[in-house]
C-alpha cells in the first residue's frame, strides 16, 4: 500500500471538491480509509511543496508517483486510491 499525498491550498475550490470526493470514497470503501494520507497546504508549507514537481492544485501522489494534477472528477480521485492499494 502506497501513501497518498495531496497538495492543495485552503481557498482553492477545486481542492475543496477533491476533499469532498476523498471523504465520499473513504465512506464508500473502508480499504481507502486505511491508506496513509497526508495533506500539504502549499502556502503553509512551501519548503515541502517545493520539493515536488507540480504546477496546479489539487495534486495527488501515490508514493513518489504523481497520478493527478488539477481539477478532478470523483473517478480520477478513485483511480489514485486504487493505484495506492
Amino acid at each position: 500500500m502506497k501513501p497518498i499525498t495531496l497538495f492543495m491550498f485552503e481557498a482553492c475550490p477545486y481542492c475543496k471538491e477533491a476533499l469532498r470526493f476523498i471523504d465520499e470514497l473513504k465512506a464508500e470503501n473502508p480499504a481507502y480509509a486505511a491508506i496513509p494520507f497526508k495533506m500539504i497546504d502549499e502556502r503553509l508549507d512551501p519548503v515541502t511543496a517545493g520539493k515536488f514537481d507540480y504546477y496546479y492544485v489539487p495534486t495527488l501522489y501515490a508514493g513518489d508517483e504523481k497520478l493527478h494534477e488539477g481539477a478532478s472528477t470523483k473517478a480520477q480521485i478513485k483511480a489514485v486510491y486504487d493505484a495506492a492499494l
